[in-house]
């Protein structure tokens, strides 16, 4: 390019020498997130929207269910009406198997979820503590979660019989391993910082589990059942398959073997609520117990 076409400022004055308005910097073009209430990232969430929300995921499925039976697109003995789902509801409730099923199946999964929390919890924290306890115990732990279950029922029938017991272990089975899992797995995402302030203040290795993990990680632990407690419930199915005079699982398989559709669907529909009522006591404990935390449940 020729001198002559390279473009000269008329003003050679430096930037100190200007008026104000000329030492203004050119506008940036900026960008701003549109306010959204739907779509916002843990944001304000409106109470009424979020009733709203969960009314319509509960009623679409219902709305699908009773098109397809009340339709008679379905055949009855396969998709029984919500009514008459209802109605042999009452039934059931009337006869007075039902609570015994209720209490029978009821007691398996406290029992088998029981003992899981019981040896779960402590390796977990072990396992995510200590290195030495997390190479001795964590390969086995992580291979034994994807062991199908349901291969290992005539082994367990051979080492336990058909009794309570073998109901009981395939639901401590089930859920052991994820419970001890998923609570390592929270006690190493402490910070490290945070057990090094513990050491200088002069705490020592038993004060640091017990004041810094524990307190830590009793939100993650509390977690951890609450989602853990649906597994027992889905594996309460399959132990009930082990010579069982009663039970939810029990009335839903015989319920299968004899076309009584509504009555195996009346019992899924138990066993969600009380899957719900136990979600929502699992909440209502973590309020009550650690008004702390921040709780993240869902």
């Amino acid at each position: 390019m020729a001198a002559s076409q390279i473009p000269h400022s008329s003003d050679n004055r430096s930037p100190e020498d200007r008026p104000p308005e000329d030492r203004r910097e050119p506008a940036l073009d900026r960008r701003y997130l549109r306010p959204s209430v739907f779509w916002s990232i843990r944001q304000g969430f409106p109470g009424w929207l979020q009733v709203t929300l969960v009314a319509v995921s509960l009623a679409i499925p219902i709305l699908i269910w009773a098109s397809l039976s009340y339709g008679q697109f379905v055949d009855a003995r396969f998709l029984p009406t919500p009514s008459a789902v209802i109605v042999r509801g009452f039934s059931m409730l009337l006869e007075g198997d039902l609570i015994v099923d209720i209490f029978a199946s009821s007691a398996r999964v406290i029992a088998g979820f029981s003992f899981a929390a019981l040896v779960g919890i402590p390796v977990g924290l072990a396992m995510g503590t200590f290195y030495s306890m997390d190479s001795l115990l964590g390969g086995f732990v992580r291979t034994a979660r994807y062991l199908p279950i349901a291969a290992f029922v005539p082994l367990i029938i051979i080492w336990a019989g058909i009794d309570e017991a073998s109901k009981i272990i395939i639901i401590f089975l089930g859920i052991v391993f994820y419970n001890a899992t998923m609570i390592a797995d929270a006690v190493k995402f402490i910070p490290n910082e945070t057990l090094n302030v513990a050491y200088t203040l002069g705490a020592t290795r038993w004060d640091v589990v017990r004041r810094v993990i524990l307190p830590a990680t009793l939100p993650s632990i509390l977690d951890t059942l609450r989602v853990n407690i649906a597994g027992a419930w889905n594996f309460l199915v399959l132990s009930e398959l082990i010579a069982a005079e009663n039970g939810l699982g029990f009335t839903i398989v015989r319920s299968q073997r004899y076309l009584q559709t509504d009555r195996a669907m009346f019992c899924i529909l138990v066993i969600c609520m009380i899957g719900l009522a136990t979600d929502f006591a699992f909440k209502l404990l973590f309020r009550l117990w650690l008004p702390w935390a921040d709780s993240k449940m869902s």
